[in-house]
């Protein structure tokens, strides 16, 4: 080797005892002035320009994303397998996160496959020549885009829900899913295609500086710029509807019974718009910082990686920018210890990347924060409790267990007091029963009537009940009257009504109005009767007597108060 003959000094390499394999761009080299002698700083780079602690970091932003992912599976589980009373499921809180989970994947995968990040001594590992770095890279970008086309379409959603007042359906739906998925498809192709992927720092693979501004940081910056745009614009709206509604002094109709003939927000009162934003923006306060966390992890995450790539490409273009740093370890013999302050100018410093990596890996956890619901756990408590006990049958008394009773609908009878022989004093046997007539009539259980003084209402005669016949041989002593076929047995009064008689001929009153009628002129005197209604007099006759605790009036009689 070359680096055995003194030409490069330690910790550094010489580039010729290496082959053309793995990221070649990814090295760190410098020539020796006056010969063709390279010498490459050992791989991985981030080891000499980042302390111990770094690698360390790295290992607690992994871990992170198994909790995020965790929380992301419950999520979609949930959603998925619960009914939507206990989740409140919707796509857009099922499709953003599904791209979180995604996301925390590319740090998932390297945390369980420990891949080794440098092909050689001096060169890092591409998607080509290490498997686990191809999907953490591709899991990383696409749920990278997938995150920030779904924060636009739920801050679009919202956007259009409270300023424009436009009802988002199905349409919007299938342009949701068609863009949502769509473009981050085209965005990783494009990546993978024209870029690709290697160890840049940290066990995850990076999207790799050529042509990377063009096919992801510029397109990924202008959406999620958008995304902040119409939050902002959504906030501005709120603040002047708010203000507007301070100095309005117009009385409210919103809580009227007044009929409201357009949704125009033009003809809305300060107020009433107000109400109508303030009433959204508390039903989508969770989806609104949903999109301002991750729309600001993006960013975040985009800004510092592009000015950590451009600034090792300049580095590697001009190794003369790095010349400090370069000599302080040929110096100290690879003490990077002793030259962390000259590297500092060099890199983003730790706490940066540290604060980067953990907000993109802690996504998961502020879904399961603000989209979860404590229903979704009681949901699962009684699923998981349901299931074991559901081939298990309780024990029930017999006449208590539905499927057990006969298909026929006779099964469900009422007890007939009169035919079983016993008095109301007495227990009763379900041996007779009274049989469902088809058609359910209460006229006939409580308004009984009888013509008294002629044939009926047409000869002039009173409808009244037979209990209360007062015209009866012995002056309001009760009559038996009529009785059908079912009233059998005593005469006591103690039967049970007939609820399954005849069907009563509706009439319909003189005053109604369910067809049009024409003007009448000169309009009609109303008058009431109290026959017309078959109500009961509120006095007794001068010529029938009696009255309250009289024999034959409400005193003796109680249910007669009851009667309709």
């Amino acid at each position: 080797m070359a680096n055995a003959t003194g030409l490069c000094p330690p910790p550094f390499l010489n580039e010729l005892a290496f082959d053309d394999g793995g990221f070649v761009d990814g090295r760190l080299c410098q020539e020796i002035r006056g010969t063709d002698i390279r010498c490459c700083l050992p791989c991985p780079m981030t080891d000499w320009a980042y302390p111990e602690e770094f690698n360390t970091l790295g290992v607690v932003a992994q871990w992170v994303a198994v909790a995020g992912t965790v929380c992301c599976v419950f999520l979609l589980l949930s959603w998925i397998v619960l009914p939507v009373d206990k989740t409140h499921r919707h796509y857009l809180s099922l499709c953003l996160t599904t791209a979180v989970l995604f996301m925390n994947l590319g740090f998932v995968i390297p945390l369980a496959a420990q891949p080794e990040e440098c092909y050689d001594a001096i060169t890092p590992h591409s998607m080509q020549t290490n498997s686990p770095c191809a999907v953490s890279g591709a899991f990383l970008i696409f749920g990278g885009w997938g995150g920030v086309m779904w924060v636009f379409l739920r801050s679009l959603s919202l956007h259009l829900q409270i300023c424009w007042q436009v009802v988002v359906g199905r349409n919007f739906m299938w342009f949701s899913l068609a863009s949502g998925w769509g473009v981050p498809i085209i965005g990783i192709v494009m990546a993978l295609v024209f870029s690709g992927v290697s160890f840049r720092f940290g066990s995850t693979c990076h999207i790799n500086h050529e042509n990377s501004l063009a096919d992801l940081w510029i397109p990924l910056l202008i959406f999620a710029g958008l995304t902040i745009f119409i939050q902002f614009a959504t906030f501005g709206y709120c603040i002047k509807v708010y203000l507007a509604s301070l100095a309005d002094n117009s009385a409210s109709t919103e809580n009227s019974n007044l009929p409201s003939y357009t949704n125009s927000i033009r003809t809305m009162t300060p107020k009433q718009a107000y109400r109508r934003v303030r009433r959204v923006i508390q039903l989508q306060w969770r989806g609104i910082a949903i999109v301002l966390i991750i729309v600001t992890d993006v960013v975040l995450f985009s800004v510092v990686f592009v000015f950590q790539d451009n600034t090792v490409e300049s580095v590697r273009r001009d190794p003369t920018t790095a010349l400090e740093w370069i000599a302080c370890l040929g110096l100290n013999g690879g003490d990077k210890a002793k030259c962390l302050d000259k590297a500092g100018p060099l890199v983003v410093d730790m706490p940066t990347v540290g604060a980067v990596l953990l907000l993109l890996s802690i996504n998961g956890l502020w879904l399961l924060f603000l989209l979860g619901r404590w229903s979704m756990v009681t949901g699962w408590r009684d699923l998981l409790m349901t299931v074991p006990n559901r081939n298990k049958r309780e024990f029930v008394s017999v006449d208590a267990r539905m499927d057990d009773l006969k298909k026929d609908t006779r099964s469900y009878e009422m007890l007939s007091r009169e035919t079983s022989g016993k008095t109301m004093d007495d227990s009763v046997t379900p041996s007779a029963v009274t049989p469902i007539s088809p058609t359910y009539n209460a006229y006939n259980a409580y308004n009984m009537r009888s013509p008294v003084g002629g044939s009926g209402r047409e000869a002039g005669g009173d409808y009244r009940s037979p209990s209360l016949n007062r015209n009866a041989p012995g002056g309001g002593t009760a009559s038996p009257g009529p009785r059908n076929h079912h009233d059998t047995g005593s005469h006591s009064g103690r039967r049970t009504p007939d609820y399954f008689g005849s069907t009563a001929r509706y009439h319909a009153p003189t005053r109604s109005f369910s067809s049009p009628r024409p003007p009448q002129s000169p309009p009609p005197t109303v008058t009431w009767d109290a026959r017309d209604t078959y109500a009961s007099r509120t006095s007794p006759l001068p010529e029938e007597g009696g009255g309250y605790g009289q024999q034959g009036g409400y005193g003796q009689q109680p249910l007669g108060m009851n009667r309709i």
